[in-house]
């Protein structure tokens, strides 16, 4: 048992023992401290005590558009505030460096099956370890043992983000999300269109919540034009547009290479730059070369530099028939490109049609190679569509307005009242 001293400090701890005895003076074991230390120590202990425990968890942590705004999320969250940890189901990845960089910790759960008992019992066990005030999950499978992990009745409150507006599921997915939905405290979409999804889906409203992904500015285009080109062997002349992105059915490049096609007829210097890979890709150069355009059209399949090539491009398309909140249509205008996208509500989010880019209706090649003659004919207009998108980006798509948002949410699923002024924290969009 402790000393007598050390049983009446404030602090209720031990800790002011354990301070003198790392001195190795016994002299000091037997001194009553001095009630400003004590104080000092209490305060210390109390900032510990009170930040909030998140505990995030994602499949991977690949190179990809939620792995990356979990990492900028965990990086950037106030460290008076918020204790954070981040656990990959699967596997680790690229971003691991990041965080553990930040000094974020990470647990690797090492996921080996779809239904993987082990797997399922490692996470909970962590949990109870851990015990976070907040879970905060991200992706299906996440999603799904996570809350599943956590019991009917547990001490924390559950997160849920969806990336995506995913039509993609299969009937027993949905089942799943729908009989999950009493276990999720909260479900966060990245765009609007991705929270309408979940409310048709059953989610209640008032366990929605909408933040848009972040990203900080990049170099303009003109710097990095250059030295961009020349990475892919391009001319200074050359008019290109640019794609990044999965090659997955539902991006519906096949439009889009006819569509360059189409504007190739108009001006034959034209090229093509799909960065990306996929399972559509060997079906995609086939089709490239069945119309004889293979040779204009680069396949660079996946790249670690794909953000530094966006300088490159003279305009940007996406052709998607579904997405959450594109990260690539966000690092063309933030890069200062004017960017052609599908019409759909998460597009519509991002691009404001005619001010930073135009929208043409889903599988329409005539309206895209229409709209991309356009933009490529125009330098004055390319350049005012690049300059407002870029802005935009910076206005309302900033990494700080992103944490911001979940700072809130955080604050309020816990019924905690927050120093808004103090870490810059506004209400989620």
């Amino acid at each position: 048992m402790a000393p007598w001293w050390a049983r009446r400090c404030p602090a209720k701890c031990g800790a002011c023992v354990k301070k003198r005895q790392s001195r190795r003076d016994v002299s000091l074991l037997f001194e009553r401290p001095s009630r400003g230390a004590c104080f000092s120590t209490d305060q210390e202990l109390n900032t510990i005590s009170s930040a909030m425990k998140i505990l995030l968890l994602i499949p991977t942590l690949d190179r990809s558009g939620a792995e990356k705004q979990l990492t900028l999320l965990a990086t950037h969250l106030p460290r008076d505030e918020f204790s954070v940890q981040v656990v990959a189901l699967t596997r680790s990845g690229p971003f691991a460096a990041d965080l553990e960089q930040a000094g974020v910790p990470v647990t690797v759960l090492g996921k080996r099956f779809k239904a993987d008992p082990l797997a399922y019992w490692r996470l909970r066990r962590l949990l109870k370890e851990q015990a976070p005030d907040i879970l905060h999950t991200w992706l299906f499978a996440a999603n799904t043992y996570g809350r599943l992990a956590a019991g009917r009745h547990p001490a924390f409150k559950t997160i849920v983000s969806e990336r995506c507006v995913d039509s993609w599921k299969s009937g027993w997915q949905l089942a799943f999300d729908r009989r999950l939905i009493a276990r999720t405290s909260l479900l966060v979409g990245n765009s609007q269109g991705v929270a309408s999804f979940y409310q048709e889906l059953g989610v209640p409203a008032e366990k929605l919540a909408v933040v848009h992904n972040g990203m900080d500015l990049p170099p303009s285009a003109a710097v990095g034009r250059e030295a961009a080109r020349a990475r892919l062997g391009l001319g200074d002349q050359t008019p290109v547009i640019g794609y990044v992105g999965r090659l997955a059915n539902q991006k519906r490049l096949k439009d889009l290479i006819w569509a360059f096609e189409l504007i190739r007829v108009q001006d034959d210097r034209a090229e093509f730059v799909i960065v990306g890979d996929g399972p559509e890709r060997e079906t995609l150069e086939d089709f490239a070369r069945n119309l004889r355009i293979h040779e204009r059209i680069k396949f660079l399949g996946h790249r670690d530099d794909a953000t530094q090539l966006y300088p490159a491009f003279d305009l940007f398309f996406l052709g998607s028939d579904f997405e959450g909140l594109s990260n690539s249509i966000m690092e063309a205008m933030a890069t200062g490109i004017p960017v052609v996208a599908s019409d759909i509500p998460p597009n519509r989010e991002l691009v404001v049609d005619g001010v930073t880019g135009f929208l043409a209706p889903v599988g329409d090649r005539v309206a895209f190679a229409q709209l991309g003659q356009r933009v490529l004919g125009d330098r004055e207009l390319a350049r005012r569509l690049g300059e407002a998108g870029r802005n935009r980006i910076a206005s309302e798509f900033s990494i700080a307005k992103m944490v911001a948002g979940y700072v809130r949410i955080y604050r309020d699923v816990l019924g905690r009242a927050g120093a808004d002024q103090a870490t810059g924290a506004g209400a989620a969009p």
